[in-house]
């Protein structure tokens, strides 16, 4: 079974889950026997048969078309004589679009005497990647999640949506907010030399409150452009944080390729324990991660469009909340629960109960900043 996270709303059924890969996900031809063993064997092929398959349940999605030409902004990506910034501008919003997503984590190296891998972890989903702003020095790219799963007769379920991650690329940005461990983050400002010619990434987590922030430079070639980071602390993500309490923070670097028919982003993390100060204590193992958007087409996304059609104008000030508060703090946690609840669902339960035809920003505005006040700190 997979894990569903859901609140109900004035409107219907909103979602946060983990999906996982088995058998036909998501359109795949081959087919999988029912309880059937699935086995890493990268990097572990001698341990137990079984002990290292995938976590994450066995739900499949409704089948998908793949769009196996070059795309578009991959052919404007490859167009000769264009500066640097505007090659790297085009990298950036060739991210955007409808795409199949699979997410594939695996530990690689353990460091502790006696160590033994956790199971890798396998998910899938239907998204697409919305350009939010497109301005000179500045990208932002919301996902939203259009998830059409299938029931045991191979029927789909009705569509569920889920507003994703968001990524916001500034160029040659001087101020960041990086995760230094236990919800916290502090202001660093670069020197000139340290961001020229290179672009922040932003990471948001699905509620619009702060994931981690890295700085790195595009490189390009006749057929390759790709963007490296630098060595970044980040929370756990959802896949970890509900299973794992043994580390508090991951160390390790980004990568994001374009292909002609999508784009990957690669991962490098050492999954690291901190003391009460936020020095770190030991480093348990070494990951690797793998998310690979491919382009699809002739998917309804409806949906999807809908929700960002209406919710939009909020999401859109809770933005500009924590734009506020970051530039005017130079350091603040963030908790996951106050009161009983997480920010996730009250910023989607407030998502749904503000947003209509009649949407007032400003009203909007003094009900967000209550909901988020017990949850952040300076």
């Amino acid at each position: 079974m997979s894990t569903f996270y859901r609140f109900i709303s004035r409107t219907g059924v909103y979602y946060l889950l983990t999906l996982s890969l088995s058998g036909n996900a998501l359109g795949a031809d081959a087919t999988s026997t029912e309880g059937a063993i699935r086995q890493y064997t990268f990097a572990w092929p001698y341990l137990p048969d079984g002990e290292m398959a995938p976590r994450g349940g066995s739900t499949q999605g409704e089948k998908v078309q793949l769009d196996e030409s070059a795309g578009q902004a991959w052919l404007a990506l490859r167009e000769p004589g264009l500066p640097a910034k505007e090659r790297d501008r085009r990298a950036i919003l060739a991210m955007a679009g409808p795409y199949r997503a699979s997410f594939d984590f695996i530990e690689t190296v353990g460091f502790n005497e006696g160590y033994r891998p956790g199971p890798p972890y396998q998910s899938w989903g239907t998204e697409f990647v919305y350009v939010v702003a497109d301005e000179p020095n500045f990208i932002s790219l919301q996902h939203i999640m259009v998830l059409r799963v299938s029931h045991a007769d191979g029927e789909p379920a009705e569509p569920v949506v889920v507003k994703h991650w968001r990524q916001d690329w500034h160029y040659q940005s001087r101020d960041m907010h990086v995760f230094v461990g236990h919800r916290e983050w502090v202001r660093r400002t670069l020197s000139r030399g340290e961001s020229r010619g290179k672009w922040l990434q932003s990471v948001y987590q699905v509620d619009d409150s702060p994931r981690y922030a890295a700085l790195g430079s595009w490189e390009h070639s006749t057929n390759f452009s790709s963007w490296t980071s630098n060595e970044t602390w980040r929370p756990l993500p959802r896949r970890e944080f509900s299973v794992r309490d043994d580390y508090e923070v991951l160390i390790g670097t980004n990568r994001h390729t374009i292909t002609p028919t999508g784009w990957v982003q690669e991962e490098h993390n050492l999954k690291t324990a901190l003391d009460e100060t936020g020095s770190i204590t030991q480093v348990l193992a070494r990951e690797n991660g793998l998310a690979r958007y491919e382009r699809i087409v002739d998917f309804d996304w409806r949906p999807g469009d809908d929700y960002w059609q209406r919710t939009g104008p909020f999401w859109a000030v809770v933005r500009e909340i924590w734009r506020d508060y970051a530039a005017n703090n130079k350091q603040f946690k963030v908790a996951k629960i106050a009161n009983g609840m997480p920010l996730v669902f009250a910023m989607f339960g407030l998502a749904d109960t503000l947003t209509g035809s009649t949407f007032d920003a400003s009203t909007a505005r003094v009900e967000i900043e209550k909901t988020i006040a017990p949850y952040v700190t300076p």
